[in-house]
């Protein structure tokens, strides 16, 4: 069986092809509409005009980037301009629709349709799919089941040259699972060309050996020139070219169509390194559950089980013993902010624009209260009320048991994606509209609004969770600030850029140490107290580049944190030492539940919940 699967793959590349019948196309990528500036748009306008002016361009690719804030509203614009193309276009998405998003990604797929699809045009098949990542700051990462789609198609159609369509590139540091991609779109052996774009500039790429090539953006260049790419396909090539408007296109490259230019039976040139396991023996998986779909929050735990929220709308229930699958439930879209279990009950909101309460011993619909745009926030529960943000401009309080809505705020001006922090008498959460919220618990009655001066809705305090103690709230943001806030009066007491911190942040159970992770290796600890910021320590954690918004839990001294690449990892909390580290994949780690009996719980973007083991440390 063995050798007749090899003689197989060996033989994909010699299949006959379909004749290819000439044609010519254009790529449009990182138009960047933005609500702020026209600039964008007069530079899409110009390029659109041009190709309607040139002979024989038989459709358009759009290769992400479309909107600068990935909100709808600049998305229909950006439809709207596209149809003014006298040819078809066919639309990618690219991070910018991805990682911020008030709709969950759903509002791309109403304006523009599948996130994945294909199509064929004069005998070559082209494979269009989003590379992520999803609604949080992270390397891009390309669902299994989006490559088992595109492998099933490319041979399905093994007859047929095929063009692979992207906005990232499959390459490490971009994607952070490419090596499972390239493997499994190299098998079929009729790939001839990757195209995307993300970069801005033109590069000319091999992904593990295929030839891959990214167009310069439609933003005008530093001559003030906007411009796209022009492919001429014919059945011997691919002749590809940038196109400046108002100047002759220039030659890029050309690539063959006639055959393979890689070894099908190749394989990637490197994969993800888990030497950290063999380096710390004293962790250990105890259990590592597959949910079926990416998970993008942290578990939630209540007495002997565990639950989690997906990609594909579905919360499930595993036991804590032993990671067995008890229940699930399916919303109807993608569940982001996650569940949170208090009571028996399980809360959590969805992208379908509800919100849900189940039984949580086995999975039974209590209640639903709809609002009029997704729920992408994390639930908080406290004293029987679930506190949750959404994309329609209310924050609300829900009684648990009935979902009677107790009060609802409506002066948002941004989306919700973060978990609230609830005090006896405040609750308080930031929102993609650079402000930091507080009011008051009993009521809804907000108290103050903090800004910071923070000029752009990316530097929004709204995926931090934010920690309190003595008298102020702390946060950071992606301006690469820490920030002490009085508790009672909204005024900064402290703001530091000392140590590049970004977006998450953790607390000691004392309350006087404040934990946070830089983007470049170094967990960091500040004093919660005092007028002025005072760092206590900084580590080296050998985590490299490292953006993901993760918080960093403390339990029994030990303070936790977790990476853009499937690592795990724990400190010292008052000396900063590091104490180990474990990978369990190579994809975005969630914020990681401590329990006791040095049992940890993690979930991840591959889809995995589960828990690790570790051995007693002394400090």
């Amino acid at each position: 069986m063995k050798k007749f699967l090899f003689l197989a793959l060996s033989l994909a590349a010699s299949v006959a092809m379909a004749e290819v019948k000439p044609f010519r196309f254009a790529q449009l990528t990182d138009v960047h509409l933005n609500p702020n500036g026209d600039g964008p748009t007069k530079a899409l306008l110009a390029s659109i005009d041009q190709i309607n002016q040139t002979d024989s361009i038989d459709f358009v690719i759009v290769t992400g980037d479309l909107t600068e804030q990935g909100d709808t509203r600049m998305m229909r614009q950006v439809k709207a301009c596209l149809d003014r193309l006298k040819c078809p276009y066919h639309v990618c998405m690219g991070n910018h629709e991805t990682t911020w998003s008030e709709s969950g990604c759903t509002g791309y797929s109403r304006v523009f349709g599948p996130e994945y699809y294909s199509f064929e045009f004069g005998g070559v098949l082209f494979l269009m799919f989003n590379t992520g990542p999803l609604l949080k700051m992270a390397y891009g990462h390309v669902s299994p089941f989006v490559t088992a789609w595109a492998v099933k198609e490319l041979q399905s159609h093994r007859d047929m040259p095929a063009i692979v369509v992207t906005h990232y590139p499959l390459m490490e540091g971009d994607v952070d699972n490419w090596y499972d991609v390239t493997d499994a779109l190299r098998r079929p052996g009729n790939v001839r060309l990757f195209i995307g774009g993300h970069y801005h500039a033109l590069r000319l790429l091999r992904y593990d050996g295929m030839p891959g090539i990214l167009m310069r953006s439609n933003l005008p260049d530093q001559d003030k020139k906007p411009g796209y790419g022009i492919y001429e396909v014919n059945g011997k090539e691919i002749r590809a070219y940038v196109q400046r408007v108002g100047e002759e296109k220039q030659f890029a490259q050309a690539y063959t169509m006639q055959r393979a230019d890689y070894d099908p039976n190749g394989k990637a040139e490197k994969y993800p390194d888990y030497s950290d396991n063999e380096r710390f023996p004293q962790v250990v998986e105890r259990w590592n559950a597959q949910a079926g779909a990416a998970i993008y929050s942290s578990p939630s735990v209540e007495k002997k089980r565990v639950f989690v929220g997906d990609d594909e709308g579905r919360v499930q229930a595993f036991s804590l013993r032993d990671g067995k699958k008890l229940w699930e439930f399916s919303a109807g879209a993608r569940v982001v902010g996650g569940p949170t279990a208090s009571h028996g009950i399980v809360v959590f909101g969805s992208a379908d624009s509800k919100i849900y309460a189940l039984n949580a011993a086995d999975g039974k619909l209590r209640w639903t209260l709809q609002a009029s745009q997704p729920v992408l926030g994390a639930v908080s529960i406290d004293g029987g009320t679930a506190y949750v943000g959404a994309s329609d401009s209310t924050f609300r309080a829900i009684d648990i048991r009935t979902g009677h809505l107790v009060w609802a705020y409506k002066g948002l001006r941004g989306y919700v994606m973060t978990k609230p922090l609830v005090t006896r008498d405040k609750v308080i959460f930031g929102a993609w509209d650079n402000t930091l919220y507080c009011l008051r618990r009993s009521d809804g009655q907000e108290l103050w609004k903090w800004t910071g001066g923070l000029s752009r809705m990316h530097f929004s305090p709204a995926q931090v969770w934010p920690v309190t103690s003595n008298g102020c709230v702390f946060i950071v943001d992606p301006q690469r600030a820490m920030t002490a806030i009085d508790l009672e009066t909204g005024e900064t007491r402290w703001r530091t850029f000392q140590s590049k911190v970004r977006e998450s942040l953790g607390l000691s159970a004392d309350g006087q140490r404040l934990y946070a992770k830089t983007m470049q290796d170094s967990i960091v600890c500040f004093a919660a107290q005092g007028d002025a910021p005072q760092q206590l320590w900084a580590t080296d954690a050998g985590i490299g580049y490292e953006h993901a918004p993760s918080m960093l839990p403390e339990r029994d001294d030990i303070v936790f944190s977790s990476t853009n690449d499937g690592v795990s990892l724990a400190l010292d909390g008052k000396t900063g030492r590091l104490l180990w580290r474990h990978k369990t994949g190579n994809s975005l780690m969630n914020t990681l539940i401590p329990l006791g009996k040095r049992r940890l719980l993690f979930s991840n973007t591959e889809g995995s919940v589960g828990m690790l083991k570790y051995k007693s440390i002394e400090h």
